[in-house]
């Protein structure tokens, strides 16, 4: 079979090249380059948790981000350059923060394996180790083997990373897009349980829903008035509220019982109460054991997209610029 033959049947039967590419993600990659790796990534993270809270939400949303665009390729923590503007600059990914974490978590293992272990997998290892810190053993498993992409582009961000504005039949497409389905979508939403959301990405469920300065008939009305204490009007871009409130720190199901309650915080969350679907899948998730069992089989399915493996891409030394 040729390359090219091979590459058309992975996309047509998994949807996804990166899950069926030659190289593929494996258990224990660097045992014999690097057996120390997955050790070192998981202590310098859980040092810099320790010290800051909010990492995990940081890192799980970054992975999401890289994910989204051109696969999990850690395209998303490359720099901007004078003649291209990176992932990084997207509106976005403007809220995204932890780079200079990531940088200093990928110089531990450079000390130990230099060229060896690839930003991707550090983003991968990091964001599953960060979420798991609290819970002192890992919530899902990352099988490694990515390489890192040599391209970043901001219009390839906008186009790919969904929308806190999406309404459920986008946030299908997106997801289809990448080899994910529905229960996918509202299995990684959980990931709103941790984390916080600022104002001008949801403030017109609050002012202008339907551009008539009216607010969303769908968001819990109490709910709504608590939220224009804290953001007082369309413009506020620096103000931002828990995504789960009273438990924006703590990584539960909770997301789910808020959303239940019309207090999901992004017309995207609300979403998916409009379908049959999905709001059968939320009912399900109520269950806690249920929740941490499909949210690490979603996160390892989310981990694969279009994932650079074998001999292609490159291996960065520092994360932010192409070697």
């Amino acid at each position: 079979m040729t390359n090219q033959a091979f590459i058309l049947l992975c996309i047509v039967v998994f949807g996804v090249v990166g899950t069926c590419h030659g190289g593929s993600l494996r258990k224990g990659y660097y045992k014999d380059t690097c057996p120390d790796a997955e050790e070192i990534i998981k202590k310098a993270t859980g040092k810099h948790v320790a010290n800051d809270p909010t990492l995990p939400a940081r890192f799980l949303r970054m992975h999401f981000h890289d994910c989204f665009v051109r696969g999990c390729d850690g395209s998303v923590l490359l720099n901007s350059t004078t003649n291209n503007t990176a992932e990084k600059d997207a509106i976005p990914n403007l809220t995204l923060a932890g780079f200079d974490v990531i940088d200093d978590i990928k110089a531990e293992v450079e000390k130990k394996c230099p060229n060896v272990v690839s930003c991707a997998d550090v983003l991968a290892l990091a964001a599953r180790d960060a979420v798991s810190f609290k819970f002192q053993t890992p919530l899902w498993e990352v099988l490694t083997g990515r390489r890192d992409g040599r391209i970043s582009r901001i219009s390839e961000a906008l186009a790919n990373i969904p929308s806190p504005l999406s309404n459920f039949t986008a946030l299908v497409r997106i997801f289809t897009s990448k080899g994910l389905n529905v229960h996918d979508l509202v299995v990684l939403s959980g990931g709103h349980t941790i984390g916080v959301g600022h104002c001008n990405t949801f403030s017109n469920r609050l002012y202008n829903f339907t551009g008539r300065s009216d607010q969303d008939p769908s968001l819990n009305p109490t709910y709504a008035s608590f939220l224009k204490t804290q953001c007082k009007n369309l413009s506020d871009n620096t103000t931002f509220v828990p995504m789960d409130p009273g438990s924006a720190l703590t990584f539960d199901n909770n997301y789910y019982v808020t959303v239940k309650q019309n207090k999901g915080l992004f017309q995207s969350d609300a979403a998916l109460l409009t379908n049959k679907g999905s709001r059968k899948i939320v009912d399900e998730l109520l269950d806690s054991k249920k929740f941490f069992t499909e949210f690490a089989r979603a996160m390892k399915r989310m981990g694969a997209i279009g994932v650079v493996t074998g001999n292609e891409g490159e291996i960065r030394k520092k994360c932010f610029v192409v070697s």
